[in-house]
C-alpha cells in the first residue's frame, strides 16, 4: 500500500488497478443533493436497500464499508479467530494476505498458474482444504491477472469448504467490470458459506466515495456491524449521498470505463502482445495484465522504467511473483499507450 501510495505518481500511471478518476461533475451533483448528516448509524438505508436490491438480497445482509479494502478487513476480523487457519490463493493481493497477519491467522496457500491461465481449479482447492480450515479467500475477477472464475467453481469450493466447517469469501471488487445492461453477477449466497465483498473504487473512478459493501448472512452482517463500532463508528454522510447518485449513473460511468480499457487493451496487444522477453496471457475483461519476464526482475524493470522513463508498473514481488510485473490498463488512454510504449522500449534495452 505504501507503493501504491508514495510511488506510482509518474507521468505515466501503469501501476494503479483501477480506472482514472472522475469529475464531481461527472455525478450531476447539486448542493441540494448533500446533507452533512442524516440517519445512518449502520449506513445510510437508501444506500445499504439500493445495494442490496442490486444483487437480490436483503438490507440485512448489507454492510457498508470505506472501500474494499476496508470490507475486506472488517469482514475477515468477523470471521476469524487468531491462529485460525486460512486457504489463501497464490498469487493474489497482498493487503490481503497482510490483514491475514495482522488478525494473526494461520495462512496456508493454493496456487493458480499461469500455464493454465491463472483458472480457479476447485478440485485442487478442495484437496488442499483440511479439518483444520476456517476459511477460503479469493478474488474474482482474479487480481493480480484479471482471470474470471465461473460463479459454479466458487460454489462447488463453497461446497467442499462447508463439509470441513469452513466459509468462503471472495473479493468481487474488479467483478463490477463485468456488469452489462444492468444486469449484475456475485458469487454471494445467504446461507453464510459464501461472503462477498466489493466496491465502486476500481470500475468507474469513484476512490475518493470510499463506497464499499460486504453481503453476508444477517447473523455475520450483525457482527461486522458490531466490529466497525469499534473502527468506523459511522460513515461520512456527504460520501454516502453521492454514493446514492453514483449508482444512478453507472451505466454512463461503465461506458467511460468500458471506452478506455476496450482501446487501452488493444494498444497492449499491439505493443507487448507478442513481446520475447513477456510470458503472458491478456483477458478480454479487467483492468490489468500480469506478464512474466522470461529474464530480470520485477522490481529491477520498475526501477529502470521510474529512472528513465518516467514510468510505473507494479514489481510482482507484491503478489508473490519477483520475476513478474502488474501492468494497469484503465488510465486515460493517451497517457496509457505512451506508458506501453515506454514499457516496449524498457524490454528493449
Amino acid at each position: 500500500m505504501r507503493f501504491a501510495k508514495r510511488e506510482t505518481g509518474l507521468a505515466y500511471n501503469l501501476a494503479s488497478s483501477g480506472i482514472a478518476d472522475c469529475a464531481l461533475g461527472d455525478l450531476g451533483v447539486s448542493v441540494a443533493d448533500l446533507e452533512l448528516h442524516g440517519p445512518n448509524a449502520y449506513g445510510w438505508p437508501p444506500l445499504v436497500e439500493v445495494i442490496a436490491r442490486r444483487f437480490g438480497a436483503e438490507p440485512e445482509c448489507v454492510v457498508t464499508a470505506a472501500g474494499a479494502s476496508f470490507a475486506n478487513h472488517l469482514a475477515l476480523a468477523a470471521l476469524l479467530e487468531p491462529g485460525d487457519e486460512v486457504l489463501v490463493e497464490d498469487p493474489t493481493y497482498e493487503l490481503l494476505t497482510s490483514t491475514l497477519g495482522y488478525l494473526q491467522a494461520k495462512v496456508r496457500r493454493f496456487e493458480r498458474r499461469r500455464e493454465e491461465d491463472w483458472a480457479l481449479d476447485a478440485d485442487e482447492v478442495a484437496a488442499r482444504l483440511a479439518p483444520s480450515t476456517r476459511l477460503v479467500v479469493l478474488t474474482n475477477l482474479h487480481n493480480p491477472s484479471g482471470a474470471l472464475a465461473p460463479e459454479a467453481a466458487i460454489h462447488e469450493i463453497a461446497d467442499a469448504a462447508a463439509r470441513v466447517g469452513a466459509r468462503v469469501l471472495v473479493d468481487e471488487v474488479y467483478l463490477e467490470l463485468m456488469f452489462e445492461g444492468g444486469r449484475t453477477r456475485t458469487a454471494f449466497r445467504g446461507d453464510a458459506d459464501i461472503v462477498v465483498t466489493s466496491s465502486l473504487t476500481k470500475a468507474y473512478g469513484l476512490s475518493g466515495l470510499r463506497c464499499g459493501w460486504i453481503l453476508a448472512s444477517p447473523q455475520l452482517a450483525g457482527r461486522m456491524r458490531a466490529l466497525n463500532d469499534l473502527y468506523a463508528v459511522v460513515p461520512p454522510h456527504v460520501a454516502e449521498r453521492l454514493s446514492l447518485l453514483a449508482f444512478d449513473r453507472l451505466g454512463e460511468l461503465r461506458a467511460r470505463a468500458s471506452g478506455m480499457l476496450e482501446t487501452n487493451r488493444a494498444a497492449y496487444r499491439q505493443l507487448l502482445g507478442g513481446h520475447p522477453r513477456l510470458d503472458q496471457v491478456v483477458f478480454d475483461q479487467g483492468t490489468t495484465v500480469f506478464p512474466r519476464l522470461r529474464s530480470g526482475d520485477g522490481d529491477g524493470l520498475s526501477e529502470l522504467l521510474r529512472s528513465r522513463f518516467e514510468t510505473s508498473v507494479v514489481p510482482g514481488r507484491f503478489f508473490g511473483r519477483p520475476d513478474h510485473i502488474r501492468v494497469g490498463l484503465g488510465w486515460g488512454t493517451a497517457k496509457t499507450r505512451t506508458g506501453l510504449e515506454r514499457l516496449a522500449a524498457a524490454l528493449d534495452r
